[in-house]
């Protein structure tokens, strides 16, 4: 639970992968699926935290000694985790969902049909509470997430 009033969640995903070496940002497709998910949560009245948009889309990455401490304490402040784990698997996101697990935060998966996934992974919702959101490319999520976040209170 977040110490302010407002309910929180961390959303979660692939970076560094992402960033397109020539613009040294991420591309466009990807920036416009989490911005469009930020903007869903924060029109539902929660803080939304989320690397890829505090480091600027990739245009100015911190240490890892600063995200490492930002995204477990952000983790720590929310309310739920939110995460495209990645396929091939985003190894960042994969710690924070480690993280978000043993603290016993609910955790949605936002995973693409027809990927394959870790094992532990698929297996998560053996020690937290989890909601698997399966989707194709390009689809609205809204509805799904709603009826996730509803179900978590959120």
């Amino acid at each position: 639970m977040t110490i302010s009033s407002q309910r929180a969640i961390f959303l979660g995903g692939p970076f560094k992968s992402l960033v397109s070496v020539e613009t040294g940002e991420m591309h466009a497709p990807d920036q416009a699926r989490f911005q469009g998910l930020i903007h869903f949560f924060e029109q539902r009245g929660l803080r939304v935290f989320n690397a890829h948009r505090r480091e600027l889309w990739g245009r100015e990455f911190m240490k890892p000694e600063e995200c490492t401490r930002l995204d477990f304490e952000e983790i720590q402040s929310s309310d739920a985790f939110v995460a495209f784990p990645g396929a091939p698997a985003s190894p960042g996101t994969h710690v924070e969902l480690g993280w978000a697990s043993a603290m016993r935060k609910p955790v949605i998966l936002l995973l693409e049909e027809g990927k394959e996934y870790a094992f532990l992974v698929r297996g998560l919702h053996t020690v937290t509470d989890v909601t698997s959101i399966y989707y194709k490319p390009g689809e609205d999520l809204t509805l799904p997430l709603k009826a996730a976040l509803e179900r978590l209170g959120l």
